[in-house]
């Protein structure tokens, strides 16, 4: 079994899983005192399977990542007391358990085409609408992280819109800066809006609230752009939609997949599109199976 957390926009998702089945699961909100609120809850966890007990770990995190030194590079504005902090130190010290560190989108396609709705898939594309935009690719079977593992994952940070104003990132327009779920909370709260929640915002708009609408259909012709951008880079079979936004369904995934068709290169293939049952899972489906990899290998460095 394998002790799973991520460290989410909002709130931070753990799990007990035995490769990508969840056996016992729990979630706690962000804020002062990240680590130790994950402490708390892994351990209880791990107490609540007892005399069973995990062998390894995995930890997401919404931002770029060094696999190798267990830590967080960059994730502007989000669990800041992270940056820097070695994560596999802590899961050792902590939980004496040996831990995979990774970036949150990346280990949420991991999930997905390993034990979730895209088993299988070897070209693929995953966009996660949360707090901010996450993104992922897989080509032929490989997942991509590239040369200083920023590859694949920074597709909330395509520009959209060159006249929209400077994102936290320091780059103009970002897919994240406009239809990210604080950008929409920034948004809803300027205007003055009766809703203040993403999903209630969709609800909204589709019941006539004009203002709603507007945000709405500015989001989704971001969302759809961002994931044009993705199938124009990476070329996949399948297109993956999660992420806590996309509770909301068909009324967010419909309106992408048909803004992604007609705007695509007109030879690119049209991936088909796919909607985790459990988005809830994605990333710590993703994590089960980085840890269980991750203990693979030590056990079989100590068998030499």
């Amino acid at each position: 079994m394998e002790l799973c957390i991520d460290f989410g926009g909002s709130e931070i998702k753990l799990g007990i899983l035995d490769r990508g089945a969840p056996v016992r699961t729990a979630a706690v909100p962000t804020g002062d005192g990240d680590i130790e609120r994950a402490s708390a809850a892994a351990t209880a966890l791990i107490d609540a399977v007892s005399p069973a007990a995990p062998t390894s770990a995995g930890i997401a995190v919404p931002g770029v990542v060094d696999r190798a030194a267990g830590r967080l590079v960059k994730a502007h504005d989000k669990h800041p007391r992270l940056d820097g902090f070695d994560l596999i130190a802590w899961a050792d010290t902590t939980f004496g358990l040996p831990a995979a560190v990774e970036n949150d989108a990346r280990a949420a396609l991991v999930g997905e085409i390993n034990t979730g709705s895209a088993a299988g898939a070897r070209d693929a594309v995953l966009m996660a609408l949360g707090t901010g935009i996450g993104t992922a690719a897989v080509m032929d079977g490989t997942l991509l992280r590239g040369a200083h593992d920023h590859a694949g994952i920074l597709g909330g940070h395509l520009t959209v819109d060159i006249d929209a104003p400077i994102c936290n990132c320091g780059n103009v327009g970002c897919a994240e800066s406009i239809a990210g779920a604080w950008a929409l909370r920034r948004d809803l709260a300027t205007r003055g809006d009766a809703v203040t929640d993403v999903r209630e915002m969709i609800a909204a708009a589709e019941t006539g609230d004009a203002a709603a609408a507007a945000l709405r259909v500015r989001a989704i012709r971001t969302w759809g752009a961002t994931v044009v951008a993705l199938c124009h880079a990476y070329d996949p079979d399948t297109v993956i939609l999660t992420g806590g936004i996309m509770r909301a369904g068909a009324a967010v995934a419909a309106p992408i997949e048909a803004y992604v068709r007609e705007h695509l290169w007109t030879s690119s293939h049209r991936p088909s599109f796919v909607i985790p049952d459990r988005p809830d899972l994605s990333v710590l489906r993703g994590l089960s199976v980085l840890a269980a990899e991750t203990q693979a290998a030590r056990s079989a460095r100590a068998n030499r």
